[in-house]
Order: C-alpha cells, then sequence, then structure tokens
C-alpha cells in the first residue's frame, strides 16, 4: 500500500452578491507540504453564476480567479506573494475575506496521490 500523506484544501467560492451571501463553488486549493505540492483549479459554471447575479462581470470572475493557481505555481508571475515559500501561499489563499471571492475553512485528509484527490475533490463539489 502506498504511503498517504496529510494534506490540507479549501473550496474557491464565487459570492458574487455578498449581502445574499448567495455562492457557487468554483475550484479547489490543495496543499500536501510532504510533497511538495500546491495547486489549484478553477472552472466557472457560467449559467449558475449568471443564475445569482445576472449583471456580473464573468470575465472580470475568471481574470481575478486566474490568480489562485498562479499563486500556486508562485514565482514573479505571481508577484510578491509568488515569492512566499509554498505553505505561505496556501495560508494567504485561504485566508478569511469577505469579498466577492472566497474560500471556505481548510480542510484536511489523507492521500497518496494528491492530484488526483484536487481532482475528486473538483468532481465532487464543484461540478
Amino acid at each position: 500500500m502506498p504511503a498517504e500523506f496529510t494534506y490540507d484544501y479549501a473550496i474557491v467560492r464565487v459570492v458574487p452578491r455578498v449581502e445574499r451571501g448567495e455562492r457557487i463553488n468554483v475550484g479547489v486549493i490543495l496543499s500536501c507540504p510532504d510533497l511538495e505540492f500546491l495547486d489549484a483549479r478553477i472552472e466557472i459554471d457560467e449559467a449558475r453564476l449568471l443564475a445569482l447575479d445576472p449583471h456580473v462581470d464573468v470575465e472580470l470572475m475568471r481574470t481575478n480567479l486566474a490568480t489562485i493557481p498562479a499563486v500556486c505555481r508562485g514565482g514573479a508571475e505571481a508577484g510578491p506573494i509568488g515569492e512566499l515559500p509554498q505553505r505561505g501561499r496556501f495560508r494567504w489563499l485561504v485566508s478569511p475575506r469577505s469579498t466577492v471571492i472566497q474560500t471556505s475553512p481548510v480542510h484536511t485528509g489523507r492521500t497518496s496521490d494528491p492530484a488526483a484527490c484536487l481532482e475528486h475533490l473538483m468532481q465532487s463539489v464543484v461540478r
């Protein structure tokens, strides 16, 4: 049996009208420090988003959400945050905020394959 490692993840949500609190899940951020893994997947269901707010700027949401995988990758493309260690970038990404793009509380699990786990989470909580 392959070794299992602890991972943390948070669900990425879009809350187009914060005052109403309605949201849709659009992605997952997953960190597995033992395997030096930090990645995110983002997928917007445009019809569902527009059902919550027909006036939301979907392209602006796509642009803003694209920064999440960039921060996961790190480096100059992600700006000053991209220079943080991997775990620091994860903590920055999942810090609570009251904006249109939010993350869930952090959850923990065990896996031998963080990439497959990320895909499974996308299937079960986003798609």
